[in-house]
């Protein structure tokens, strides 16, 4: 099993900055894709951005020039700057990583972007 931690959101004006982090720990040999999702009330899950081992990211439409995702693969761990954040922003934000077929999911971190 491999289990993950986030940490780093909370509440910011728009406009604002946050920087959200994820580290994964327990039973870890290859994880590949890793990434975030978000979740705003009453909307679907949606992939925000993803990164494989080797860094090729990609953005959702929506955060690109805003979000920027990056990984340090010695700590196992995911992260998620994100700069001139909007109300539009405001959602559950969960990590996610893959190894070997098996995507496994962090708890979620809330990020509220104030008008």
């Amino acid at each position: 099993q491999v289990q993950l931690v986030e940490s780093g959101g909370g509440l910011v004006q728009a406009g604002g900055s946050l920087r959200l982090s994820c580290a994964a720990s327990g039973n870890i040999f290859r994880l590949s894709y890793m990434g975030w999702y978000r979740q705003a009330p009453g909307k679907q899950r949606e992939l925000v951005a993803s990164i494989s081992s080797g860094g090729t990211t990609n953005y959702v439409d929506s955060v690109k020039g805003r979000f920027t995702i990056s990984r340090d693969n010695a700590k196992n761990a995911v992260y998620l700057q994100m700069n001139l954040l909007k109300p539009e922003d405001t959602a559950v934000y969960y990590c996610y990583a893959d190894q070997v077929g098996v995507r496994y999911w962090g708890q979620g971190t809330q990020v509220t972007v104030s008008s």
